[in-house]
């Protein structure tokens, strides 16, 4: 009988080994408490009146310390040592970890999971362990609630996205003293840290839970963040513990630091943030809206005329100078009324719509009275090289550290922007059909963003918020680049060749410019006048047709008069 209790329990511990060996597993709440492996990620879920303890068991001796991590979407959970929550023991948030400092001969480890939200919230965790020379992240915290905070703190707006964390102390055995912090800044302390922050964009368009969860695996260890992710910037010891991005609206994004310790060749990860720019439980505006309606009104609109500009732009030339003035006027106005006034965004998006649209009647009657061709042309090539210049700096050029200053910034990117108009001015035909391809095709670009996400409407959008925000000259403009973007990037240029194509074949042969408007009427008035031939010579003046179409209407409402004769019998 004992032979045959050996034998069951033997049984019971190899399925349980061959459970925790795989990558992932699958919680059950149910008994109180979830038992852990270490490196092994486990899906769970919370409920409000059921707290968890979280189990590790048989840590190897070699282990200093450890740091178990927990990520939900977008609903808090909140991790402990201790059943009793208090702020220098615990964390809550989105994406928490706790570093246990492991004792001589310890071998068991316990936390305490729960949640306040009503709904209940579905969770991966992780626990990871490292050795005495692996750097602790956190391990040197001065600002923020935890004596060793490993976690990532993350802060959104329009404009940014900031992450900060705390400086990483040097690792050492178990029941040593930590090294100080601040007593030296040699070789010998943890001056000599690196920290190597790292980004990684989700699918696109993709807000799901899961989705989140599984690429959240992909962020937590060194080797899998190295392998996946983009390094964005190194930072020193002596650099502030913090960096901009760029936001993205609806764009899953998630940040880690590796902290290196460079003299004994090891590192060590901080615990993975994420982002969606964006609030999930929002009434209006949520993740889950693809634009306000505005937006795509005005964007559609902007759209039908740019790809009208696109393929007949130069054949209608009062059109396509409509179409410069709206962007030229519109531009700066929105700037000029966001930075100075408080007003509400829709507001904003039909002022500028109307102040734009007269910019661009403005800019059609400058060229109907006064005929200057320099002038319509030198808007019409600003235009095209604020296009080129954005697309400039939309690569990995604006993220170079020379142009964090705005300064050179804005001198190199007017520059840039001068010089199109500059390069093209003994071809003024060629530089008028390029500007109609490509700005007419681009705000065809702009409106598919406004129903789907795609990074290509940043081009100009960064460059409008440098121009809104005065921090974000600080801010890293990195966007991913999936397979959307390429299939829009396509559209773009099949429109931009196909209208360019097409206006340079139809235009050969014909004059470059239409005449001076107002000289061609001067002409024609003066050949009325003198030409009693002109059949135009007999037409009335415009007074005189107006007061005669006036009387006209006037007799429709009239009462008729008798039939018979009117006049008296002659006698």
């Amino acid at each position: 009988m004992g032979l045959l209790r050996l034998l069951v329990l033997v049984v019971l511990a190899s399925e349980r080994s061959m459970m925790t060996g795989g990558a992932e597993t699958v919680g059950n709440s149910s008994k109180g408490f979830l038992e852990f492996s270490v490196g092994k990620f486990r899906y769970f879920e919370l409920n409000r009146p059921f707290p968890e303890e979280a189990i590790l068991r048989h840590i190897s001796s070699n282990v200093t310390f450890l740091i178990f991590q927990i990520h939900s979407q977008y609903r808090n959970t909140t991790l402990s040592f201790s059943q009793t929550i208090l702020p220098n023991t615990s964390g809550t948030g989105n994406d928490k970890g706790l570093v246990f400092i492991l004792k001589p001969e310890q071998s068991m480890c316990t936390w305490y999971l729960e949640t306040t939200d009503t709904e209940p919230v579905q969770n991966v965790a992780v626990p990871l362990s490292y050795s005495e020379r692996d750097p602790i992240p956190g391990g040197c915290n001065l600002e923020f609630d935890l004596d060793i905070d490993p976690n990532i703190y993350l802060e959104y707006n329009f404009f940014e996205t900031t992450i900060k964390f705390a400086p990483a102390n040097l690792g050492y055995a178990r029941g040593a003293d930590p090294p100080p912090c601040d007593v030296g800044t040699g070789q010998d302390f943890r001056w000599r840290l690196q920290y190597d922050v790292y980004q990684y964009f989700l699918p696109e368009n993709d807000l799901t839970e899961d989705g989140l969860l599984q690429h959240m695996q992909r962020m937590a260890q060194v080797p899998q963040v190295k392998a996946s992710a983009v390094k964005v910037v190194t930072l020193t010891a002596d650099d502030k513990t913090r960096v901009s991005f760029s936001s993205l609206w609806g764009q899953g994004v998630i940040y880690n630091v590796i902290v290196r310790d460079p003299l004994l060749n090891t590192s060590a990860a901080y615990v993975p943030a994420h982002t969606y720019a964006c609030n999930f439980e929002a009434v209006e505006g949520n993740c889950a809206s693809l634009g306000r309606v505005s937006t795509k009104v005005f964007f559609t609109l902007f759209a039908v005329l740019g790809l009208f500009i696109c393929f007949f732009g130069h054949r209608f030339w009062k059109t396509e100078l409509f179409f410069i003035g709206f962007i030229f006027m519109g531009f700066f106005f929105y700037i000029l009324i966001t930075r100075l006034t408080p007003v509400k965004y829709d507001v904003r998006l039909i002022l500028t719509a109307v102040v734009g649209s007269i910019g661009g009647i403005f800019l059609v009657a400058t060229w109907w009275r006064f005929g200057v061709l320099s002038l319509c042309m030198l808007c019409v090539g600003l235009v095209l090289g604020f296009l080129i210049s954005s697309v400039t700096f939309f690569t990995p050029l604006g993220n170079i550290k020379v142009f964090r200053d705005d300064g050179v910034f804005w001198v190199t990117f007017s520059c840039i922007t001068l010089l199109i108009p500059v390069i093209f001015m003994g071809c003024l035909r060629i530089l008028n059909i390029l500007s109609c391809g490509i700005v007419g095709s681009y705000a065809v670009v702009l409106a598919i963003d406004s129903y789907m996400y795609t990074s290509l409407s940043y081009i100009t959008l960064n460059v409008l918020r440098r121009a809104l925000h005065t921090d974000f000259h600080r801010a890293f403009t990195n966007v991913p680049f999936q397979n959307n973007d390429f299939i829009i990037l396509a559209v773009w240029g099949m429109l931009a060749v196909s209208g360019i194509t097409l206006q340079i074949r139809r235009e050969r042969g014909r004059p470059f410019f239409p005449p001076h408007p107002y000289k061609r009427w001067k002409q024609e008035r003066e050949r009325r006048v003198t030409n009693i031939l002109d059949p135009s010579y007999h037409i009335p003046p415009l007074r005189e047709r107006l007061y005669g179409r006036l009387t006209q209407i006037k007799e429709l409402f009239q009462e008729e008069q008798p039939a018979g004769e009117r006049t008296p019998l002659l006698l």
